[in-house]
Protein backbone atom coordinates (compact mmCIF):
# COMPACT_ATOMS: atom_id res chain seq x y z
CA UNK A 1 0.00 0.00 0.00
CA UNK A 2 1.36 3.41 -0.94
CA UNK A 3 2.10 5.74 1.95
CA UNK A 4 2.54 9.51 2.02
CA UNK A 5 6.17 10.59 1.97
CA UNK A 6 5.49 13.89 3.71
CA UNK A 7 2.90 14.91 6.26
CA UNK A 8 3.33 18.55 7.15
CA UNK A 9 1.28 21.32 8.65
CA UNK A 10 -0.57 23.03 5.78
CA UNK A 11 -0.35 26.78 5.51
CA UNK A 12 -4.12 26.99 5.87
CA UNK A 13 -4.03 25.39 9.31
CA UNK A 14 -4.74 28.17 11.75
CA UNK A 15 -3.22 28.27 15.27
CA UNK A 16 -6.69 27.76 16.76
CA UNK A 17 -8.65 25.19 14.72
CA UNK A 18 -12.11 24.30 16.01
CA UNK A 19 -13.93 20.99 15.94
CA UNK A 20 -16.41 20.48 13.13
CA UNK A 21 -18.92 17.74 12.52
CA UNK A 22 -18.86 17.13 8.76
CA UNK A 23 -16.59 18.49 6.01
CA UNK A 24 -17.93 19.41 2.58
CA UNK A 25 -17.98 16.76 -0.15
CA UNK A 26 -14.87 16.32 -2.24
CA UNK A 27 -15.28 14.06 -5.24
CA UNK A 28 -11.81 13.57 -6.69
CA UNK A 29 -9.22 11.10 -5.50
CA UNK A 30 -6.06 9.33 -6.60
CA UNK A 31 -6.54 5.53 -6.59
CA UNK A 32 -3.80 3.38 -5.16
CA UNK A 33 -3.26 -0.32 -5.60
CA UNK A 34 -2.45 -2.83 -2.72
CA UNK A 35 -6.37 4.37 3.32
CA UNK A 36 -24.09 21.44 17.81
CA UNK A 37 -20.32 22.05 16.99
CA UNK A 38 -17.79 21.56 19.75
CA UNK A 39 -14.99 24.11 19.66
CA UNK A 40 -11.58 24.19 21.29
CA UNK A 41 -8.32 26.03 20.81
CA UNK A 42 -5.29 24.19 19.48
CA UNK A 43 -1.81 25.39 18.68
CA UNK A 44 0.00 24.60 15.45
CA UNK A 45 1.83 21.32 14.87
CA UNK A 46 4.37 19.83 12.54
CA UNK A 47 5.20 16.27 11.62
CA UNK A 48 6.43 14.31 8.66
CA UNK A 49 6.14 10.67 7.72
CA UNK A 50 8.93 8.13 7.67
CA UNK A 51 9.38 4.51 6.70
CA UNK A 52 12.37 3.67 8.93
CA UNK A 53 12.58 0.35 10.73
CA UNK A 54 11.67 0.48 14.41
CA UNK A 55 11.51 -1.67 17.48
CA UNK A 56 8.22 -3.58 17.71
CA UNK A 57 5.83 -2.96 20.58
CA UNK A 58 2.68 -4.87 21.45
CA UNK A 59 -0.37 -3.31 23.05
CA UNK A 60 -1.54 -5.43 25.95
CA UNK A 61 -4.53 -3.22 26.72
CA UNK A 62 -7.41 -4.08 24.38
CA UNK A 63 -9.77 -1.22 23.46
CA UNK A 64 -12.97 -0.82 25.41
CA UNK A 65 -16.05 -1.93 23.47
CA UNK A 66 -18.72 -0.17 25.46
CA UNK A 67 -20.41 3.20 25.43
CA UNK A 68 -18.19 4.37 28.28
CA UNK A 69 -16.52 7.72 27.75
CA UNK A 70 -12.73 7.45 27.83
CA UNK A 71 -9.92 10.00 27.61
CA UNK A 72 -7.65 9.92 24.58
CA UNK A 73 -4.72 12.13 23.52
CA UNK A 74 -5.40 13.58 20.06
CA UNK A 75 -3.08 14.33 17.17
CA UNK A 76 -4.62 16.67 14.54
CA UNK A 77 -3.22 15.88 11.08
CA UNK A 78 -4.02 16.96 7.49
CA UNK A 79 -4.99 13.38 6.63
CA UNK A 80 -7.56 10.73 7.54
CA UNK A 81 -6.59 7.46 9.21
CA UNK A 82 -8.84 4.43 8.68
CA UNK A 83 -9.11 1.25 10.76
CA UNK A 84 -6.52 -1.23 9.50
CA UNK A 85 -4.45 1.36 7.62
CA UNK A 86 -0.74 1.87 8.29
CA UNK A 87 0.56 5.37 9.02
CA UNK A 88 4.30 6.21 9.29
CA UNK A 89 5.11 9.39 11.22
CA UNK A 90 8.10 11.38 12.33
CA UNK A 91 7.49 13.31 15.55
CA UNK A 92 9.70 16.30 16.25
CA UNK A 93 7.57 19.08 17.78
CA UNK A 94 8.22 19.31 21.52
CA UNK A 95 4.69 18.77 22.82
CA UNK A 96 4.14 15.72 20.65
CA UNK A 97 7.45 14.30 21.79
CA UNK A 98 6.05 14.69 25.33
CA UNK A 99 2.95 12.82 24.19
CA UNK A 100 5.06 10.01 22.74
CA UNK A 101 7.03 9.62 25.97
CA UNK A 102 3.72 9.23 27.82
CA UNK A 103 2.26 6.81 25.28
CA UNK A 104 5.32 4.58 25.22
CA UNK A 105 4.92 4.08 28.97
CA UNK A 106 1.19 3.33 28.73
CA UNK A 107 -1.01 1.75 26.06
CA UNK A 108 0.63 3.14 22.86
CA UNK A 109 -2.66 4.55 21.55
CA UNK A 110 -3.68 8.05 20.47
CA UNK A 111 -6.42 9.56 18.35
CA UNK A 112 -5.80 10.88 14.83
CA UNK A 113 -8.27 13.59 13.80
CA UNK A 114 -8.36 15.23 10.38
CA UNK A 115 -7.74 18.97 10.53
CA UNK A 116 -7.75 21.53 7.74
CA UNK A 117 -8.11 24.53 10.03
CA UNK A 118 -10.81 22.96 12.17
CA UNK A 119 -10.58 19.47 13.61
CA UNK A 120 -13.18 16.83 12.77
CA UNK A 121 -15.22 15.35 15.62
CA UNK A 122 -14.76 11.79 14.34
CA UNK A 123 -11.31 10.22 14.20
CA UNK A 124 -9.50 6.92 14.36
CA UNK A 125 -7.24 5.47 17.03
CA UNK A 126 -3.64 5.00 15.94
CA UNK A 127 -1.72 2.30 17.79
CA UNK A 128 2.07 2.53 17.80
CA UNK A 129 3.28 -0.86 16.55
CA UNK A 130 6.93 0.14 15.98
CA UNK A 131 9.02 3.07 17.05
CA UNK A 132 12.55 4.40 17.07
CA UNK A 133 13.76 7.20 19.32
CA UNK A 134 16.61 9.25 17.84
CA UNK A 135 19.44 10.93 19.71
CA UNK A 136 17.80 14.36 19.34
CA UNK A 137 14.60 12.96 20.93
CA UNK A 138 12.68 12.80 17.66
CA UNK A 139 10.60 9.69 17.04
CA UNK A 140 9.99 7.53 13.99
CA UNK A 141 6.67 5.72 14.36
CA UNK A 142 4.70 3.10 12.51
CA UNK A 143 1.03 3.26 13.57
CA UNK A 144 -1.95 1.10 12.67
CA UNK A 145 -5.52 2.36 12.59
CA UNK A 146 -7.82 0.74 15.12
CA UNK A 147 -11.36 1.69 16.15
CA UNK A 148 -13.15 4.94 15.33
CA UNK A 149 -14.25 7.45 17.93
CA UNK A 150 -16.27 10.64 18.35
CA UNK A 151 -15.01 13.54 20.45
CA UNK A 152 -17.55 14.42 23.14
CA UNK A 153 -15.59 16.86 25.29
CA UNK A 154 -12.17 18.53 25.32
CA UNK A 155 -10.40 17.82 28.60
CA UNK A 156 -7.30 19.96 28.05
CA UNK A 157 -5.28 21.55 25.25
CA UNK A 158 -1.81 21.79 26.84
CA UNK A 159 0.81 20.48 26.51
CA UNK A 160 -1.19 18.51 23.91
CA UNK A 161 -4.85 17.94 23.18
CA UNK A 162 -6.74 15.39 25.30
CA UNK A 163 -10.45 14.71 24.84
CA UNK A 164 -13.19 12.45 26.07
CA UNK A 165 -14.37 10.16 23.29
CA UNK A 166 -16.92 7.45 22.65
CA UNK A 167 -16.34 4.52 20.28
CA UNK A 168 -18.15 4.23 16.95
CA UNK A 169 -19.25 1.02 15.26
CA UNK A 170 -21.27 0.45 12.11
CA UNK A 171 -24.95 -0.29 12.58
CA UNK A 172 -26.44 -3.50 11.12
CA UNK A 173 -27.20 -3.02 7.42
CA UNK A 174 -30.55 -4.83 7.45
CA UNK A 175 -31.41 -6.65 4.24
CA UNK A 176 -28.48 -5.25 2.24
CA UNK A 177 -26.27 -7.82 0.53
CA UNK A 178 -22.95 -6.49 1.75
CA UNK A 179 -20.86 -9.15 0.04
CA UNK A 180 -22.39 -8.32 -3.32
CA UNK A 181 -21.75 -4.62 -2.75
CA UNK A 182 -18.15 -5.27 -1.71
CA UNK A 183 -17.56 -7.47 -4.77
CA UNK A 184 -18.94 -4.77 -7.04
CA UNK A 185 -16.67 -2.17 -5.47
CA UNK A 186 -13.68 -4.49 -5.87
CA UNK A 187 -14.39 -4.96 -9.59
CA UNK A 188 -14.59 -1.19 -10.07
CA UNK A 189 -11.35 -0.68 -8.14
CA UNK A 190 -9.54 -3.19 -10.34
CA UNK A 191 -10.71 -1.36 -13.47
CA UNK A 192 -9.68 2.01 -12.04
CA UNK A 193 -6.23 0.65 -11.19
CA UNK A 194 -5.85 -0.97 -14.61
CA UNK A 195 -6.76 2.19 -16.51
CA UNK A 196 -4.66 4.37 -14.20
CA UNK A 197 -1.64 2.17 -14.87
CA UNK A 198 -2.30 2.31 -18.60
CA UNK A 199 -2.55 6.10 -18.66
CA UNK A 200 0.63 6.39 -16.59
CA UNK A 201 2.55 4.17 -18.99
CA UNK A 202 2.84 1.23 -16.62
CA UNK A 203 2.64 -2.36 -17.79
CA UNK A 204 -0.94 -3.62 -17.95
CA UNK A 205 -1.26 -6.71 -15.83
CA UNK A 206 -4.13 -8.33 -14.04
CA UNK A 207 -4.85 -6.74 -10.67
CA UNK A 208 -4.75 -9.33 -7.95
CA UNK A 209 -7.39 -9.95 -5.27
CA UNK A 210 -8.02 -6.70 -3.39
CA UNK A 211 -10.40 -8.00 -0.73
CA UNK A 212 -8.07 -10.74 0.49
CA UNK A 213 -10.99 -12.46 2.24
CA UNK A 214 -11.86 -9.31 4.17
CA UNK A 215 -15.39 -8.91 5.46
CA UNK A 216 -17.34 -6.01 3.90
CA UNK A 217 -16.81 -3.54 6.77
CA UNK A 218 -12.99 -3.70 6.93
CA UNK A 219 -12.91 -3.80 3.13
CA UNK A 220 -14.95 -0.58 3.01
CA UNK A 221 -12.33 1.04 5.26
CA UNK A 222 -9.54 -0.24 3.02
CA UNK A 223 -11.24 1.26 -0.04
CA UNK A 224 -11.64 4.60 1.74
CA UNK A 225 -7.95 4.61 2.63
CA UNK A 226 -7.05 4.43 -1.07
CA UNK A 227 -8.87 7.68 -1.89
CA UNK A 228 -5.59 9.50 -1.51
CA UNK A 229 -5.66 13.21 -2.16
CA UNK A 230 -9.30 13.67 -1.12
CA UNK A 231 -9.21 13.87 2.69
CA UNK A 232 -12.59 15.59 2.95
CA UNK A 233 -14.28 12.75 1.10
CA UNK A 234 -12.32 10.27 3.21
CA UNK A 235 -13.60 12.00 6.34
CA UNK A 236 -17.18 11.64 5.12
CA UNK A 237 -16.58 7.90 4.60
CA UNK A 238 -14.97 7.54 8.03
CA UNK A 239 -17.94 9.17 9.73
CA UNK A 240 -20.57 6.94 8.12
CA UNK A 241 -21.94 4.37 10.55
CA UNK A 242 -23.42 2.07 7.91
CA UNK A 243 -21.24 -0.29 5.87
CA UNK A 244 -23.73 -0.42 2.98
CA UNK A 245 -23.90 3.38 2.78
CA UNK A 246 -20.09 3.58 2.78
CA UNK A 247 -19.73 0.96 0.04
CA UNK A 248 -22.42 2.64 -2.08
CA UNK A 249 -20.70 6.01 -1.81
CA UNK A 250 -17.38 4.42 -2.73
CA UNK A 251 -19.06 2.65 -5.66
CA UNK A 252 -20.38 5.96 -6.98
CA UNK A 253 -16.98 7.65 -6.64
CA UNK A 254 -15.27 4.75 -8.41
CA UNK A 255 -17.83 4.80 -11.22
CA UNK A 256 -17.27 8.52 -11.78
CA UNK A 257 -13.52 8.01 -11.74
CA UNK A 258 -13.79 5.07 -14.13
CA UNK A 259 -15.85 7.16 -16.57
CA UNK A 260 -13.20 9.87 -16.51
CA UNK A 261 -10.34 7.40 -17.00
CA UNK A 262 -12.17 5.64 -19.83
CA UNK A 263 -12.61 8.93 -21.65
CA UNK A 264 -8.98 9.86 -21.04
CA UNK A 265 -7.87 6.47 -22.31
CA UNK A 266 -9.93 6.90 -25.49
CA UNK A 267 -8.32 10.29 -26.10
CA UNK A 268 -4.90 8.74 -25.62
CA UNK A 269 -5.71 6.05 -28.22
CA UNK A 270 -6.80 8.64 -30.77
CA UNK A 271 -4.06 11.17 -30.01
CA UNK A 272 -1.09 9.17 -28.66
CA UNK A 273 1.24 12.19 -28.77
CA UNK A 274 -1.08 14.20 -26.47
CA UNK A 275 -0.18 11.90 -23.57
Amino acid sequence: MALPHTVSSPSSLSPTPSFKSKPPFHSSFNPRSPSPHRRCKLTSFRCSSSSSSEKHHHNTNPPKRSDDIVELPLFPLPLVLFPGAILPLQIFEFRYRIMMHTLLQSDLRFGVVYSDGSAAEVGCVGEVVKHERLVDDRFFLICKGQERFRVTNVVRTKPYLVAEVTWLEDRPSGEENLDALANEVEVLMKEVIRLSNRLNGKAEKEVQDLRRNQFPTPFSFFVGSTFEGAPREQQVLLELEDTAARLKRERETLRNTLNYLTAASAVKDVFPSSS
